[in-house]
């Protein structure tokens, strides 16, 4: 790991604050890349308080975020944010095939039109750094407009925390093997 990870009593106050309100938050933890986040603690409290509304509390619901959370590790290569977010994913209901296909990046066989929107809109946005009128359309279609407005929210936070875990060489648990090839 290229930061430190920062033991309780070496915490300022309000690095303590921000560890604190994550873990009593409703993921219970300190997720990975707050370990890095609270070497700058108003970054830190900030980007946790945004991801608790964008992993728990948007329109999307689990199935379709974690279905575009996938997509974004798989962009990335973020090993650790596959590793959590694979097992989200399948608690989530979505097929294991589609989480196959899409750490072999191909595409998925996808049967509604809510996902087909999601890992179209993920997909290409990740890749051409914009998205088609017709994937837009298709998105609004299938989310409404709250609904896609809070997928590109989802996808940047999720690039944010890829980012975070790869610059900082935030890796798997011990006697985890990585799934994702280059």
């Amino acid at each position: 790991m290229r930061i430190r990870d920062l033991l309780p009593d070496e915490m300022s106050e309000a690095q303590r604050r921000v560890a604190e309100a994550a873990a009593s938050g409703k993921r219970g933890r300190v997720p990975a890349p707050l370990r890095a986040w609270l070497h700058s603690p108003e970054l830190g409290d900030r980007a946790q308080r945004l991801g608790e509304f964008l992993r728990y509390d948007t329109s999307l619901g689990p199935r379709l975020s974690e279905l575009a959370i996938l997509v974004t590790a798989r962009a990335w290569t973020s090993h650790y944010e596959w590793f959590a977010h694979k097992r989200e994913a399948l608690k989530a209901g979505i097929d294991p095939a589609v989480i196959a296909a899409i750490a072999e990046r191909r595409p998925p066989d996808l049967s509604d039109a809510a996902s087909r929107a999601v890992y179209d809109y993920a997909i290409m946005l990740h890749r051409d750094h914009g998205v088609s009128d017709q994937v837009h359309a298709a998105a609004v279609a299938a989310l409404g407009e709250a609904g896609t407005v809070e997928l590109v929210g989802l996808l940047g936070y999720y690039t944010l925390v890829a980012m975070t875990l790869n610059a900082f060489g935030i890796g798997l648990p011990d006697g985890e093997t990585t799934e994702l090839r280059p």
